[in-house]
């Protein structure tokens, strides 16, 4: 049996907006994507044999189908024309679960990219993004990392200069959101702002990380119901302890605040910790396909 381990990065929402919906039942979004410090362990073991099973740190967490690395698994081996191999995936769970920093995406794209490289490369990277797609849209950023400007469903990526210096705390609240109601109050409110992301991206690639950060924002935020106070309270309290702008990450319910520099945030994530079960400071990552 051969065992290797990948990591798993999590990833925030700089901006993030809904530019209308499809007809195929998805929405049209425009969002600016930055992978970050904060990872899972996705531990994969290869034997002879056939089947895929998933094992989690979190018992509650489904091992079959329902999970995305399963599905990766499963549409790695299909592409790539393999079988006659037994998948074990075991999860080591630090990126909360239902907060809008995609963990279950970077977790499939893990599975994708170690067993890509373990089996010599069968996929280009062309075919690991589309492998990547058909699972779930947020998957390919994930894939891929770094820093990104995202179209269409979230699978169209441009690459965007790796933002430096800078550092971001993230707060995970109690409570979780459900994305497909989210999105179904997005569909029935006005939508009152929206997120200036030629103005972002244009201080990404100047480096203006005060820029950045007085654009942070997220429509979903408008959708809301009674977590749109709490998700308020903590970014005023990150702004409070100096953050250069905090927002809400996807579809929540983690909040971020970007700071400056890695120490500025380390001092916020050490004097909020004791309000908030999940506080970490955390740095931008660099591209990783």
């Amino acid at each position: 049996m051969d065992t290797f381990t990948e990591s798993a990065y999590a990833k925030l929402n700089l901006s993030l907006d809904v530019t209308g919906k499809r007809t195929d039942g998805y929405h049209d979004m425009e969002m600016v994507f930055q992978q970050i410090s904060l990872k899972d362990d996705v531990t994969i073991d290869i034997e002879p044999g056939e089947g895929i099973r998933v094992f989690s740190s979190l018992r509650y967490l489904p091992g079959g189908r329902e999970n995305i690395a399963y599905r990766c698994a499963e549409r790695f081996l299909q592409d790539a024309g393999l079988s006659g191999r037994k998948i074990n995936i075991r999860l080591d769970k630090r990126i909360p679960v239902g907060s809008g920093l995609g963990g279950g995406s970077a977790d499939g794209a893990a599975v994708l990219r170690g067993l890509n490289r373990y089996f010599g490369g069968p996929l280009s990277s062309e075919e690991l993004l589309r492998a990547a797609d058909s699972v779930g849209s947020d998957i390919p950023f994930c894939l891929t990392g770094g820093t990104a400007l995202a179209h269409g469903k979230g699978e169209l990526l441009e690459p965007l200069p790796p933002l430096s210096g800078c550092a971001f705390v993230v707060i995970k609240p109690s409570f979780s959101v459900s994305t497909p109601e989210l999105f179904q109050k997005l569909d029935s409110v006005r939508v009152m702002l929206h997120p200036d992301t030629e103005g972002m991206v244009s201080a990404i690639r100047t480096g203006d990380i005060r820029e950045v950060g007085r654009r942070l924002y997220n429509v979903f935020e408008d959708a809301l119901g009674r977590e749109k106070s709490v998700v308020d309270d903590i970014k005023n309290s990150l702004l409070d302890a100096g953050a250069v702008g905090a927002s809400m990450t996807g579809t929540g319910s983690a909040v971020f605040g970007m700071f400056a520099d890695g120490s500025s945030a380390d001092a916020a994530a050490e004097n909020l910790s004791g309000m908030w079960r999940f506080c970490e400071s955390v740095r931008p990552m660099n591209g990783q396909l």
